[in-house]
């Protein structure tokens, strides 16, 4: 299997990442050994998409990181965001 994965960073942002080991790959964001997301920890792994097919996955990535894709997933997960950031306060 191949994932889409969304990781909500401390500075709000959100993050888009394929791999075909999910698990390992949330590991190593925590731990900070990605440079892209190593200075925003803590990354909350907040959504995932799984597919069969490795072209599918890369993408469906390519998709979330247009402007478009963007406004979709900001909206798509609008709840576990804004939960998130009311506990923080």
């Amino acid at each position: 299997m191949y994932y889409v994965y969304f990781l909500l960073l401390s500075n709000e942002d959100l993050y888009k990442g394929f791999t075909d080991d999910l698990p390992r790959r949330i590991d190593e964001h925590k731990k900070g050994k990605v440079k892209s997301t190593k200075n925003f920890l803590p990354a909350r792994l907040i959504g995932y998409e799984a597919y069969l097919l490795k072209s599918d996955a890369l993408r469906r990535e390519r998709f979330l990181k247009t402007t478009e894709g963007k406004r979709f997933l900001k909206r798509q997960y609008r709840d576990i965001i804004n939960q998130y950031l009311n506990k923080r306060k």
